[in-house]
């Protein structure tokens, strides 16, 4: 009975997330001049929902000029410019969709917040708060211009506030480790495709090399899409990755030569890792590399989605292990892969016909 509802409670988590991984994601480019801030926002909709009067899901032009002045005060409660320890109002204008959304086009608006610096960029700061109450893992990342420079800032709910003279490589480089860390850890259907190689069994030999595959594979295509050098449609993508977990859970179920399943599915795990990689990449393309840093910043995501991989892996296989002896344990593995099967077919249809 504990085991069913565990699994109850598995099935509802996996669906009821598997469509919020962007939800929370803001993009920014803040340009810092002489006298003045300039700020292109992407933002989650929901955020300023009761100033979509239509319920489009998009802050129109009319929708901005129609409530001009009750949204400049929003956005100067949640973004707060400093200079010489004073802030100021912005002035607020639509600004253009941003492409990179694709089809999360109509969750996500658009605007541009110019504020004026009456004492130039002296003690300049930046306070960021337009987060969704409660959700740690929300996320603006911004590309910040001073002086023909770029800098890379990530803002969360723990890490809201930005100084001028904080900027540094290195600042970029740990921004993007805990952006790769988060990006797995609420990367449902990632998770579930590598909990899916854990349930065939095996040792510590088969996890080195389906997970060594796995990294190797991903980390591949997901540099070559962040550096603009390949592009696949996100809709193909998206939905392959859910095939991969669809058909890697099935083996599990009916292949009956289970040794030498586990000795070829390596090569299986790598061609679905260089899937994977591009839907890892998908973040990436949306808000973009630094400028002059893209190498750096492209190995802390890649080492912070290492990170967070070993979180769930290392304590997944070392629970699998000592669960072996029980009776019930090669059901709870046939019955996680069921389910498994279910998501993947699921998101399939979703992604692939929605």
């Amino acid at each position: 009975m504990f085991t069913k509802k565990i699994l109850i409670f598995l099935g509802f988590l996996i669906f009821s997330t598997a469509f919020a991984h962007w939800s929370d994601l803001s993009a920014a480019e803040i340009i810092v001049e002489a006298k003045q801030v300039q700020m292109n926002l992407t933002f989650p909709t929901r955020l300023a929902k009761k100033f979509d009067t239509d319920k489009s899901g998009v802050l129109s032009s009319s929708e901005i000029k129609a409530q001009n002045m009750v949204l400049r005060q929003f956005f100067a409660e949640k973004i707060k410019v400093f200079s010489g320890g004073q802030t100021s109002l912005p002035t607020l204008e639509a600004g253009a969709s941003n492409k990179n959304l694709g089809p999360k086009a109509n969750t996500h608006s658009t605007v541009v917040l110019t504020y004026v610096l009456p004492n130039g960029v002296k003690d300049f700061k930046l306070d960021y708060n337009l987060f969704v109450d409660g959700v740690s893992t929300a996320s603006c990342v911004a590309t910040l211009l001073y002086q023909q420079k770029a800098q890379e800032i990530i803002f969360r709910p723990n890490a809201r506030e930005f100084r001028l003279e904080s900027a540094s490589p290195t600042t970029s480089f740990f921004s993007f480790v805990g952006l790769g860390i988060e990006h797995i850890l609420t990367g449902y259907d990632h998770l579930l495709f590598v909990l899916s190689l854990l349930m065939l069994g095996g040792g510590l030999r088969y996890l080195l090399k389906v997970i060594t595959a796995f990294t190797v594979a991903h980390s591949i295509t997901l540099s070559l899409a962040a550096l603009n050098i390949i592009h696949l449609p996100s809709k193909l993508v998206e939905s392959g990755i859910a095939l991969t977990i669809a058909f890697v859970a099935a083996e599990n179920l009916f292949r009956k030569d289970v040794t030498a399943l586990s000795r070829s599915r390596w090569l299986v795990t790598f061609g679905f890792g260089l899937f994977h990689g591009l839907g890892f990449a998908g973040v990436l393309e949306e808000i973009g590399l630094p400028k002059g840093n893209e190498l750096f910043s492209l190995l802390g995501f890649n080492i912070g989605v290492e990170i967070g991989q070993l979180t769930v892996v290392i304590p997944a296989f070392l629970l699998l292990q000592a669960v072996k002896k029980i009776p019930w344990e090669q059901k709870a593995r046939q019955a996680v892969s069921f389910l498994a099967v279910a998501a993947g077919l699921f998101w399939f249809f979703e992604r692939a016909f929605s």
